[in-house]
């Protein structure tokens, strides 16, 4: 089968579309004939050598697959041969075909395209991980979104819709600011002076929360955007700017919190918790509130570039790969 290959860390440029043997099925794996491929920010950093794993080279790269189930496990009877499936891996999904842990395998409604379905696991799973089990969002609150024209941005300003929040996006780019919109966002603002727009915004009250997946020069920023008793969710640093650092007596007066997100090894450490999440989300899903936006999408050779144009922060939404 044809998957797409890391064969050098040196970033997109170290990608090959290879012809490789199909993978053996472990007891609990589900094989899936792989459709449509997400492309994720792990992926670049897996190319990079800068994930916290270090796969053996050469490995495949990708995280969330949608396709048809060839075969699973008798744990999950409830996906026959043929049953239109999205999943969840750290690596290894963009291939022909894929095995994903069957506790990372979600029927998809009947609704939901395949490209939708590779748009949905991890960018919103880790959405519904940070705002209802991180931040504990409740209906009514303002949450602040950064880098919110991306894929974990446009899934977190249609999560918190489904809770109820109101939501303020942060973005680079009228472009993106239009983009945001489209997706869910009921304000946008460009990141240059921020802290001052969501001020006017919120008649200087500031919001409840603050979903971070930028890092660098916004974090001081981010904090003094927040209300009394607000929550800044650190996601990721995708700015690549290095790793901010909290004046704690910034906490003490506001009484605020900064709290780490790390999605992927708190759901794989307990067996029905992304089931459970998929449960959570469906009846969003059937009312349209999710609904991922699919930027820009590439053939299986085109994956190097679709991380090329990641890295230069020119992806709007989630971008996907077709494999059929």
């Amino acid at each position: 089968m044809r998957a797409v290959q890391v064969h050098e860390l040196t970033g997109p440029g170290g990608i090959r579309v290879v012809e490789v043997a199909e993978p053996t099925a472990g007891a609990e794996d589900v094989v899936i004939e792989v459709h449509s491929v997400g492309v994720s920010f792990p992926d670049l950093l897996l190319s990079q050598g800068l994930y916290q794993l270090k796969p053996e080279l050469p490995f495949t790269v990708g995280v969330d697959v949608a396709g048809t189930v060839v075969s699973a496990p008798d744990s999950r009877p409830d996906l026959p041969p043929g049953t239109r499936v999205a999943g969840v891996v750290p690596y290894g999904g963009a291939g022909e075909v894929a095995l994903v842990p069957a506790r990372a395998v979600f029927a998809l409604p009947d609704g939901t395209s395949y490209d939708e379905g590779a748009a949905l696991p991890m960018n919103y799973l880790t959405a519904l991980f940070a705002l209802q089990e991180r931040g504990q969002t409740r209906a009514g609150e303002i949450v602040l979104v950064h880098g919110a024209a991306g894929g974990v941005g446009t899934a977190t300003l249609q999560v918190a819709h489904g809770l109820g929040a109101r939501t303020i996006a942060v973005v680079s780019t009228d472009e993106k600011a239009a983009f945001a919109r489209a997706a869910g966002a009921d304000e946008a603002v460009l990141v240059d002076g921020f802290k001052d727009a969501v001020g006017e915004l919120t008649g200087g009250r500031g919001v409840d929360l603050v979903l971070d997946v930028v890092g660098g020069d916004v974090f001081t920023d981010s904090l003094r955007c927040l209300a009394t008793q607000g929550r800044l969710l650190v996601v990721g640093f995708a700015a690549g700017q290095g790793i901010p650092e909290v004046r704690v007596n910034r906490l003490l007066l506001g009484n605020l919190d900064v709290r780490g997100v790390g999605w992927g090894g708190f759901a794989m450490m307990r067996s029905d918790y992304m089931q459970q999440q998929w449960r959570d989300l469906l009846p969003m899903i059937a009312s349209g509130v999710v609904s991922p936006p699919i930027g820009r999408t590439y053939e299986l050779d085109g994956f190097g570039q679709a991380l090329q144009d990641m890295a230069g922060r020119r992806t709007l939404g989630k971008s996907v790969v077709h494999v059929r």
